[in-house]
C-alpha cells in the first residue's frame, strides 16, 4: 500500500523555522518527484517546492524562494522541508505527493499525496 505521511507541522510565530518531514512507504520513490504542496483555506491548492529523484534538481514557488529548502533521502525513503523566514501567510495544510511524469508545478500531475500537515504562523 503506497502511504505518504507528514509530521513537522505546528504553530510557530513569524520569523520562525520548521521542518516538515514526509515519510514515503509501499514502494521505490527512486524515479518519482517528491513536492510539497501546501492549500490555506478558501484559496486553491499552491506548489511549494519539489525535488528530483536524484536529489540534484529542486524547484520553489516564487514566494518560498530563498526561505524553503528541500532535500530528500533515498535510501530511507524520506524528503523534507525546511521552512525559515516563515510569514502569516505561509499558514496552510502542507501536503506531501509523488509525481512520475508531467510537469512539478501542477498539482494534477502528482499520483499519491499524503493527509496534510497544518502550519500556522502567528503575527
Amino acid at each position: 500500500q503506497v502511504q505518504l505521511v507528514e509530521s513537522g507541522g505546528g504553530l510557530v510565530q513569524a520569523g520562525g523555522s520548521l521542518r516538515l518531514s514526509c515519510a514515503a512507504s509501499g514502494w521505490s520513490f527512486s524515479t518519482y518527484v517528491l513536492g510539497w504542496f501546501r492549500q490555506a483555506p478558501g484559496k486553491e491548492r499552491e506548489f511549494v517546492s519539489a525535488v528530483s529523484w536524484s536529489g540534484d534538481s529542486t524547484y520553489f514557488g516564487d514566494s518560498m524562494k530563498g526561505r524553503f529548502t528541500i532535500s530528500r533521502d533515498k535510501a530511507k525513503n524520506m524528503v523534507y522541508l525546511q521552512m525559515n523566514s516563515l510569514k502569516p501567510e505561509d499558514t496552510a495544510v502542507y501536503y506531501c505527493a509523488a509525481r512520475y511524469s508531467g510537469s512539478v508545478y501542477y498539482a494534477s500531475s502528482y499520483e499519491y499525496w499524503g493527509q496534510g500537515t497544518q502550519v500556522t504562523v502567528s503575527s
